[in-house]
Parts: C-alpha cells; sequence; structure tokens
C-alpha cells in the first residue's frame, strides 16, 4: 500500500479546518500545514489533528507556498487541498481502494473538484485538477497567483471527488498581486493574462479586463481550454460594456478552439436572445440539448448540458407565439431541476394564460 502526505497552505482557517482534516482521516499517512501567518487558531486546530505546522512567510507567491509545503512531504504521493476543501466518505472509499491498487508507475492522479451544487446537491460546475502526485517525480507549482501543479506523465483519473465550498467574503487580494506585478514592470505570460483578465471581470472593470482577454486570445499561444473560457468571458465582458455586435462575435469566435460545446452554445444563444433573435437563439440553445459535454481537464458547467438551454428554450417560443412548445421544454428544465422557481413560476404562467397542464 502507497503512503499519502497531505500538503496545504493556510491562514486564518479556524472556520473550516476541522472538516477538512477530519475528512481525510485513514487516507493519509501524515499531514504538512504550511502556515503563512495565521492569527485565530488555526496552528491550534492543525496541531490536534496531528499536523507538522511549517511557518512559511508569506511573498504574494501561491507557488512559492505550496512548492515549501511539498518539499517537507516525506510520502510516496503527495496529495494537496485547501482549507475550504473535504472529502465525502463515498470519495474517502474510492482513494481508500486506491492507496491498495495503483500501480506505482502512475505519476499523477487526477479527481473532479466540485465548484458548486444546486439545492439538490447535483454538480452545477466542476474542473479535473491533479490532485495526487507522486513525489520523487518532483513536480513543481508555477504561477503566483491561481497557481498549478505542474505535472505530466503517466495518470490515473479517479471519480473520487473533492468538494470545495468556500466561506471567506471575495477579497480584492489576487487582484493587488497582479496589480503590485503590473506596477512594478513584470511580463505576464500567456496564464498569468487570463487570469489577470478574470480578476479584473469578477471586480466589474469590463474595459480593461476585455483588453487583457483579447491579447491573450492574439497571441495564438493558450490553452484551448483557458481560449474557450476567454471567448465566453469576453463574450459577456462586451454585454457589461453595451457592445451586443462583439457580445455575439466573441461567443463565436470560441468556436475556432473545438466543436460545438453545451457552454459554448448557451453563450451564443444568450447573445442572439437578448439581441431579440429568438428564432436562431433556439437553434443554439437546441443545439445544446444534444450534443454531449466533452471529459476535459477544464471548466464543466453542468447546467448548460441540462436544465439551462431548455428553460431559454421555452423563453424563445414562448416570445416567438409558440406556447405549446415552450411549455414542454419549461417542463422538461423542471425534470432536470425540481423546484427550481423561475421553472415553477412558468408553469404557473402556462397553466393560468393557456390552459396547459403539468406533464409531470
Amino acid at each position: 500500500m502507497i503512503t499519502i502526505s497531505l500538503c496545504m497552505i493556510v491562514k486564518n482557517e479556524e472556520a473550516v479546518l476541522a472538516r477538512v482534516l477530519e475528512s481525510v482521516t485513514g487516507i493519509v499517512d501524515e499531514i504538512i500545514i504550511t502556515d503563512t501567518g495565521s492569527t485565530d487558531r488555526t496552528v491550534e486546530i492543525a496541531k490536534a489533528f496531528g499536523a507538522r505546522v511549517e511557518p512559511f512567510k508569506w511573498v504574494d507567491d501561491f507557488a512559492a507556498a505550496r512548492n515549501y509545503s511539498f518539499s517537507k512531504a516525506a510520502s510516496d504521493y503527495i496529495m494537496w487541498l485547501d482549507a475550504d476543501d473535504y472529502l465525502k466518505p463515498k470519495d474517502i472509499a474510492i482513494i481508500q481502494q486506491l492507496k491498495r491498487t495503483i500501480d506505482p508507475s502512475i505519476c499523477r492522479v487526477t479527481m473532479p473538484y466540485v465548484l458548486s451544487r444546486n439545492a439538490q446537491g447535483e454538480v452545477l460546475t466542476s474542473l479535473r485538477r491533479n490532485r495526487i502526485v507522486r513525489r520523487d517525480c518532483g513536480f513543481e507549482w508555477i504561477g503566483a497567483v491561481h497557481e498549478y501543479l505542474n505535472a505530466y506523465g503517466t495518470y490515473l483519473d479517479s471519480e473520487a471527488e473533492v468538494q470545495h465550498d468556500k466561506d471567506k467574503a471575495y477579497t480584492d487580494r489576487n487582484l493587488r498581486i497582479y496589480r503590485s506585478r503590473q506596477e512594478k514592470g513584470e511580463a505576464f505570460n500567456i496564464r498569468d493574462l487570463y487570469y489577470f483578465a478574470n480578476e479584473l471581470k469578477d471586480h466589474g472593470v469590463y474595459d480593461e479586463a476585455a483588453a487583457h482577454y483579447e491579447t491573450m486570445l492574439r497571441t495564438g499561444e493558450g490553452w484551448v481550454e483557458d481560449n474557450i473560457q476567454a471567448c465566453l468571458k469576453l463574450s459577456t465582458c462586451y454585454e457589461s460594456l453595451g457592445q451586443p455586435e462583439l457580445r455575439v462575435q466573441t461567443a463565436l469566435r470560441a468556436l475556432t478552439y473545438d466543436k460545438p460545446r453545451p457552454e459554448i452554445c448557451c453563450s451564443i444563444g444568450n447573445a442572439l436572445f437578448d439581441a431579440g433573435s429568438y428564432s436562431t437563439a433556439a437553434y443554439w440553445y437546441e443545439l445544446a440539448t444534444t450534443i454531449e459535454a466533452p471529459s476535459t481537464m477544464g471548466m464543466s458547467d453542468r447546467a448548460a448540458s441540462t436544465w439551462y438551454p431548455h428553460l431559454q428554450l421555452c423563453l424563445c417560443y414562448d416570445r416567438l407565439g409558440q406556447h405549446v412548445k415552450a411549455h414542454e421544454h419549461n417542463e422538461e428544465a423542471l425534470k432536470l431541476f425540481p423546484g427550481h422557481s423561475s421553472m415553477l413560476h412558468n408553469r404557473k404562467y402556462f397553466q393560468d394564460a393557456h390552459g396547459l397542464e403539468p406533464l409531470h
């Protein structure tokens, strides 16, 4: 059986640290907590779970902190988690089995990272991350902000999920780090341009975000998954900037990187719907319901391939006067997302205004 070191970087995580450490009990052989300056009970809680706490002076560089944490590991493999992550019992069982059966030639294990769920517990957004890596491969983290583990070689795609449940208020910390680097005249690589643009977009600085997305895409050097997401996010920037034509064009631009995906189709449909082109928008939403979402290491929005396009088709067909068809799509959306308030409102509307009864 292989051994696993859990490596984490933390600061002031007393509210959630016990949850994540308790969730990995029985699957990790040592816990290394790299603390970057906690002033609460974080260190006390970590030690209560038998963790070895390694202080690290924060230098505005997440990769530096993670690499320091990895350097302290002694087990066969290293697993990383954040304080607001945790594992469920079903996923613990998968990892326990993996420890007994993994081929020692495997360099890295990927696992789904669940970022959000609906009220029914169904996954809405997720992505795969290199989660467990062989220590003697010497893989390193890269990137001061939105760092990534530069792991490669033989891999195993595990179905054990890591749950992410962020409890802290969203801050401008990452944006401030990027701004500081910008002011120092540091050159941004492709990944920096993409994530800097994301931070700007999330803080409502749409014009500057759009400029960085455009710069990143024009290089032609980005990872295909980032390129697609950059197009979709750039499209929403143009929406906020009141530029509907650029919004449509940029959503369509995502098709230059891959065949149609549900997320791309919905983004195009959204732009056309808001422009009043309901029939054309319906074409793209219909397509989203018929194509399968690809299996990638990139972000996956399950809503785009399940209930969301049906809800939008309901709106399209209602505006086109095709109320029966609109009603059918609303009912299909409700099957996929029972209890959704907008769909329940639509159901009542179709019943009261058009005499159409629920189909299930």
